[in-house]
């Protein structure tokens, strides 16, 4: 497969490397710089994608003259911010090589873990993931949330979502082809890396803090992001809702009849206003509880339902040839 453009030079892209950007101008200097280095050590012929999810902060400006003076760089330039889960669907949608890298510009993840993915790659494995050892820069707090959340929506899900890992990674060509067929408008890109299949195995490495910026999760984000996975990937809060339900009833069946057993063998007065309001806001909290569960799954399919694209671009600038 050739790279984009009409360079005569033009040369087999093996690795394309998939950078979604937002707001990134005070990194993406010193990433390139890293990544550029890196792989003209170990690619023959590369091309870096940069996907500008509706950056306001110049990256886009940056990457455009990026464009013009390194022909190994090509552009997605989406029409708006669409969320990073789409933004990395348009760049899978676009990229040429045979294989893919994933990952961020904020150089938390570092580019010369890179080699070692390809390393397994060139082993057969079509998903190399990489899995961290530590979270350098990061709270106690944020720390501790990931780890539950993996653990919880690993025994949820009827996928095995590995634990301790992000979008960092390796795909073969076959995998891009298959995730490129997966356009859901809800989209847990770590579940669907692993729904697809294919031989995987995880790469261990340390993560860097932040270099510079500000992170663009907050843990309201990260919350919703939570949501979106479990309820991609499972419909294990409806069954749970269902046998809790199931569970309340058969607990009030045994009330009532414990009631009604001591009013007519001993006179027993019925309860007062505490115990009442107790057992009514009780169920109530349930059933809200329940409905919201629902409501989600509705959600999710109302939108899946109006058939809309992904996303839409305002530019795409191909790599005029791979950079060797």
């Amino acid at each position: 497969m050739e790279s984009g453009g009409g360079s005569t030079t033009a040369q087999r892209v093996v690795l394309s490397v998939l950078v979604p950007v937002y707001n990134e101008i005070d990194v993406l200097p010193e990433f390139h710089r890293r990544l550029t280095a890196v792989l003209g050590a170990c690619v023959p012929a590369y091309e870096v994608m940069y996907v500008n999810d509706g950056s306001t902060d110049g990256s886009l400006a940056w990457l455009e003259a990026l464009c013009d003076r390194d022909p190994a760089v090509a552009l997605v330039d989406l029409s708006r911010n669409f969320g990073k889960e789409i933004a990395m669907a348009a760049g899978l949608d676009h990229v040429v090589g045979e294989a893919v890298v994933v990952i961020d510009a904020d150089l938390q993840d570092p580019p010369e873990v890179i080699p070692r993915l390809l390393e397994q790659w060139h082993a057969g494995y079509d998903n190399v993931f990489a899995r961290r050892r530590r979270r350098e820069g990061e709270t106690w707090l944020k720390k501790a949330s990931a780890a539950w959340f993996y653990k919880l929506i690993g025994r949820l899900s009827r996928v095995d979502i590995p634990r301790d890992t992000g979008d960092f990674r390796l795909l073969s060509r076959r995998a891009v082809q298959a995730l490129r067929q997966l356009r859901e408008q809800h989209r847990f890109m770590k579940g669907l890396f692993a729904w697809i299949g294919y031989p995987s195995i995880a790469v261990e490495y340390d993560r860097d803090p932040r270099m510079a910026g500000q992170t663009k999760f907050n843990y309201w984000k990260l919350w919703n992001f939570a949501i979106e996975g479990i309820t991609s990937f499972t419909i294990a809060p409806l069954k749970m809702a269902t046998y809790f339900g199931l569970a309340v009833a058969l607990v009030a069946f045994v009330a009532i009849v414990a009631i009604i057993v001591k009013t007519v063998l001993f006179g027993d007065p019925v309860k007062g206003y505490p115990s009442l309001m107790s057992v009514v806001l009780f169920l109530g909290g349930i059933q809200l509880l329940a409905l919201g569960a629902l409501g989600e799954y509705i959600g999710r399919m109302f939108n899946e339902t109006k058939g809309r694209p992904l996303y839409f671009t305002k530019q795409v600038i191909p790599s005029h040839r791979g950079h060797g």
